[in-house]
């Protein structure tokens, strides 16, 4: 069982997508996998996105990130929960049992694109997102 605990929520999460989102963001985007499974929607805070490529992306050389507006998944019925041994990961759930919390057109802020050429890290990648300051933590 993951203990949850509380931290500081900045005013934007990512959401990593191994494929590209559509060109308009609709309302609502599909639900992967592995979050239908869980039964949260995974995000990560912007220090935690190249950890989080590190980890569960190893073999992409293109990711899409999603730029989440935390307040207004929260107005939506959100609700943030953070694993207590990777801060950097917000869970997004609904107030509502058996609802999901759409990420889309509401929520979303802007989506981006990274490659990372062969020999490159993640890390490295994600630095130009970083310097726009397209990717931050407030």
């Amino acid at each position: 069982m993951t203990t949850t605990t509380e931290y500081s929520l900045p005013a934007y999460v990512y959401k990593i997508l191994s494929t590209a989102p559509p060109s308009s963001i609709p309302a609502a985007l599909p639900l992967s996998d592995l979050d239908r499974r869980d039964g949260f929607i995974h995000l990560s805070n912007a220090s935690q996105i190249p950890i989080t490529a590190s980890l569960f992306f190893t073999s992409n050389t293109e990711l899409w990130l999603l730029k989440l507006d935390t307040r207004k998944t929260i107005e939506a019925g959100g609700v943030y929960r953070w694993n207590k041994e990777l801060p950097g990961c917000p869970h997004l759930y609904s107030h509502t049992d058996g609802e999901w919390i759409d990420l889309g057109s509401e929520n979303v802020v802007s989506s981006a694109s990274v490659a990372r050429p062969e020999g490159q890290t993640w890390e490295d990648a994600f630095l130009g997102l970083k310097e726009s300051g397209w990717l931050v933590d407030q």
